[in-house]
C-alpha cells in the first residue's frame, strides 16, 4: 500500500485517543438510517421511469450508508473491550459487568416486543413463534443483543490472543477471516458450485471484533481511508445496480449484506477515519457536546426502542402515520430517520426519568 499508509503497531495499547461519544452518535443514527430507508423501489418492470432509477440509486446509497451501523458498534466494542492492559480482568468481573449491562434490557425488551408483535401487530400467538423470537429475537433488531452476548461469552479468550499475537500474524488472521468471510457467499451467490463452509469456518462478527483493536493500534492516511470508504459504499450500490439489472431482483443486496467485500471495507475505512478524531473535538460546543454525550451513554435503548416508533410512524398506527417514500426519497428518507432519531431519544429521556426503569430500558 506504500510506506505512507503502512501501518505500525503500537507496543501496547492505551485507553482511547479517540472521541467514543462522536463514533457511537454516527453509528446508532446510520442504523435508524438504514432501517428508514428500505428498498421499496422497483428496478426492473416494463414502467419503469428515469425516476424510478434515480430513486432507487438514492434508497440504495442510504442503505450503504447505514448498513455501516452495525459493524462501526461492533468495532467500538472490539476497540474497549479486547485492549491488552484488560487482559487480566477477572473472569467474573467481566461477566458480571457485561451481565448488568444487558441482562435485564434484554429481558424487558423481549417481554415489550413479544406483547408488540401479537397485541398489536397482530401476529398470531403460538408456541412455535414464541419459541422463535426466544431463540433469535422477538422482534428482528433484537439479533443485536443475541450478538453482543456470543461476543461477550468469548472477549476473555480474544483478550489473550491479542495480548500475545504479534504484528504480522495479527494481520495474518483477518486476512484469512476476509477471505473466508467474503469467499463463501459470493460462491454461494454467483456460481453453481457447492461449496461447504465448514471447509472455511471463520465467525463473521469476530472478524469485526479483532478489527476494531487492530485498527486503533494502526496508523494508516486519514485522507486516503476516507477515499476507500468511499469507494467501498459506491462499490456497493454499483454493484447491487449491476446484480439486479443483470440477474434480477432476488439478488438485489448482496453487495450491501454485512459481509461482503464491499461493505467490509467501507465500514473498516470509516471506522479508522472516525477513530482520527479526538476527543476533545467538540470542548468549545459545550451543548452539542453534552447532547452528544447523552445519546453516547443512551444508544443501547435507542437502539431497542427505535423500531417500537418506526413502525408505528410507518404503519400508521395510534393515528400517526408518516410515508417517507411518497415524494422524493433524497430528503425524505434522511428526514424520517432524524424524526425517528430525536422520537426514539426523546422516549428514553422520558422513561429515564421514571424510578427503577432505568436499568430496565438500558
Amino acid at each position: 500500500m506504500g510506506r505512507q499508509v503502512e501501518e505500525t503497531l503500537k507496543p501496547k495499547c492505551e485507553p482511547p485517543d479517540f472521541s467514543v461519544d462522536i463514533l457511537r452518535f454516527i453509528a446508532i443514527f446510520l442504523v435508524i438510517l438504514v432501517h428508514s430507508s428500505g428498498f421499496p423501489y422497483r428496478f426492473l418492470n416494463p414502467q419503469i421511469t428515469p425516476m424510478d432509477v434515480v430513486n432507487w440509486t438514492t434508497v440504495s446509497v442510504y442503505d450503504a450508508l447505514g448498513m455501516m451501523g452495525v459493524p462501526l458498534f461492533v468495532m467500538l466494542s472490539g476497540a474497549l473491550l479486547l485492549n491488552p492492559i484488560k487482559a487480566d480482568e477477572p473472569l467474573r468481573v467481566f461477566y458480571k459487568k457485561r451481565l448488568e449491562r444487558i441482562g435485564l434490557p434484554f429481558v424487558f425488551w423481549t417481554v415489550v416486543y413479544f406483547v408488540w408483535t401479537f397485541a398489536v401487530l397482530g401476529w398470531p400467538l403460538t408456541f412455535f413463534n414464541i419459541g422463535q423470537g426466544l431463540l433469535t429475537g422477538s422482534y428482528y433488531h433484537l439479533w443485536f443483543l443475541y450478538l453482543l452476548m456470543g461476543l461477550y461469552a468469548v472477549t476473555p479468550i480474544l483478550r489473550v490472543l491479542v495480548k500475545h499475537l504479534d504484528r504480522n500474524l495479527f494481520r495474518l488472521l483477518l486476512i484469512l477471516w476476509f477471505a473466508g468471510t467474503v469467499t463463501t457467499p459470493f460462491i454461494h451467490t454467483f456460481t453453481s458450485f457447492h461449496f461447504d463452509p465448514v471447509l472455511f469456518v471463520f465467525f463473521d462478527w469476530v472478524g469485526y471484533y479483532l478489527l476494531g483493536i487492530y485498527l486503533v493500534r494502526a496508523n494508516f492516511s486519514r485522507s486516503k481511508t476516507i477515499l476507500v470508504a468511499v469507494l467501498g459504499l459506491l462499490g456497493a450500490v454499483f454493484g447491487d445496480w449491476v446484480v439486479t439489472a443483470t440477474m434480477g431482483e432476488s439478488m438485489t443486496g448482496y453487495f450491501h449484506n454485512y459481509m461482503s467485500a464491499t461493505m467490509i471495507i467501507a465500514s473498516v475505512a470509516f471506522f479508522y477515519y472516525l477513530t482520527t478524531i479526538k476527543p476533545n473535538r467538540l470542548e468549545n460546543r459545550p451543548k452539542l457536546n453534552r447532547f452528544v454525550q447523552w445519546i453516547s451513554q443512551n444508544t443501547l435503548p435507542i437502539y431497542l426502542i427505535h423500531m417500537l416508533v418506526l413502525v408505528t410512524f410507518t404503519n400508521g398506527l395510534f393515528g400517526v402515520y408518516v410515508n417517507t417514500l411518497v415524494y422524493l426519497p433524497l430528503i425524505d428518507v434522511p428526514v424520517f430517520a432524524v424524526i425517528v432519531f430525536v422520537t426514539s431519544a426523546a422516549i428514553v429521556y422520558v422513561l429515564k426519568k421514571i424510578p427503577y426503569v432505568t436499568k430496565l430500558v438500558g
